[in-house]
């Protein structure tokens, strides 16, 4: 039986007898074919486990300190994941052989002498604290690549929100870009003109850009991997350009549970400060074969991982986990979402302006979609500003703004 054990040092694999073996054997084979002592480890099914900072932190992690306990007992099988924090330095096994660059007949140059001063080591803290998404933008966005589009194909979109004083990033709508979503990439077809719009009805509600989030699809779920090698590149271009710390890429998935059904599953990160580094200087390889290993990052340099020179790096080297909850945001998501399938018509305004009549008129607009269907289709982007102001600040919408937006209603 093969068991998966995620740590600081990326993804490794071991073997077990079977799911009858003790946690104590485990940590025993753990020592054997990892190298890391016994006593060193931690181990949990929980991933906030590789946020511990402190002991009180490790304590936390209980579900696998009784050394007595089979695996079976924790549902643990063939292909689970384990957590592991241990204490201490390791050699990183299985690399690459060394090759002595720049030694031994060839003059070092300058670009040697800085990769062989590239560590890549995982880092431990996120820049933000945690990302917190309204409930109702996350569901709808899950329910439509869950629903309709069965998660045979990709897709992604840009997170707005706010980030708190405190570091936390709280996501109140996603837009979705026009794109084209395959089997294992997805393209961004992005419109320079419609995102400024998007941006300007953001800024009018006090949200900016916060983050990406995507999709991977049901064939991506039997590879062996977080993010692959084409989604460390977008996520690392994504977060370089957004030009903020607290910047986090989400994956959503299926993933199947306990009695074999598929749960949507949301896991947040943040792209390493070595990964946004290295994509702005070029390290990154960007053209892909067909025989290359999804889970590895290729280098155009050599960089030293684990003690070693290589141009192949995994690619959990390059993802800090950050914690995920939820809210319930000042917006509505009701209205039909931007570039997807079925075009947005004026009578899905009707269609909403009549099944939200009880409500007050800004409180019936209150919902970024809309408000960018009305600003990029309806020629009223110079109205933005007024609109989204009171949107913001929940003040009534002037009637002159109402009866225009009812009559483009009424026309349909």
């Amino acid at each position: 039986m093969m068991l998966r054990i995620r740590s600081r040092d990326g993804l490794e694999r071991i073997q077990v007898d079977g799911p009858q073996i003790t946690i104590f054997q485990l940590k025993t084979l753990i020592e054997s074919q990892l190298q890391i002592p016994i006593q060193n480890q931690t181990l949990s099914t929980d991933q906030n486990l590789l946020l511990a900072k402190t002991l009180a932190d490790l304590l936390r992690f209980s579900d696998m300190t009784d050394p007595s306990i089979p695996l079976s007992a924790l549902n643990l099988s063939h292909g689970s994941i384990i957590f592991l924090y241990y204490h201490g330095e390791r050699t990183v096994r299985g690399g690459p052989t060394v090759s002595p660059a720049g030694s031994f007949g060839r003059k070092m140059t300058m670009d040697d002498l800085i990769a062989k001063q590239t560590r890549i080591t995982r880092q431990e803290s996120p820049h933000c604290d945690s990302v917190s998404f309204d409930r109702d933008s996350a569901n709808a966005f899950q329910r439509f690549v869950n629903e309709t589009l069965a998660f045979a194909s990709k897709r992604g979109g840009f997170m707005y929100g706010t980030v708190t004083d405190e570091g936390r990033v709280e996501v109140d709508f996603i837009y979705e870009p026009p794109q084209q979503g395959l089997e294992d990439d997805l393209v961004l077809l992005r419109d320079p003109e419609e995102e400024k719009l998007v941006d300007a009805i953001a800024a009018g509600l006090g949200r900016k850009r916060v983050g990406f989030i995507f999709t991977q699809t049901i064939m991506q779920e039997k590879k062996d991997y977080n993010f692959s090698n084409k989604e460390i590149i977008q996520a690392a271009e994504l977060h370089a350009e957004s030009e903020l710390k607290e910047w986090v890429t989400v994956v959503v998935k299926l993933e199947a549970n306990e009695d074999g059904a598929a749960d949507v599953h949301f896991e947040a990160f943040q792209m390493s400060d070595m990964c946004v580094k290295l994509f702005k200087d070029g390290w990154f390889v960007t053209e892909f074969g067909e025989n290359d290993d999804p889970k590895l990052s290729k280098m155009k340099k050599d960089v030293v991982v684990g003690g070693k020179d290589v141009k192949e790096v995994d690619n959990d080297f390059f993802l800090v986990v950050v914690k995920i909850f939820d809210h319930q945001g000042p917006l509505s998501t009701s209205f039909p979402i931007e570039n997807r399938k079925n075009l947005v018509t004026l009578r899905a305004l009707k269609s909403h302006l009549d099944r939200t009549k009880s409500l007050p008129f800004v409180k019936r607009i209150s919902d970024f979609h809309l408000l960018l269907f009305l600003a990029k289709s309806q020629g009223l982007g110079s109205d933005v500003p007024a609109l989204t102001e009171c949107v913001n600040t929940q003040t009534a919408v002037p009637e002159g703004y109402q009866l225009l937006i009812e009559s483009m209603a009424n026309a349909a």
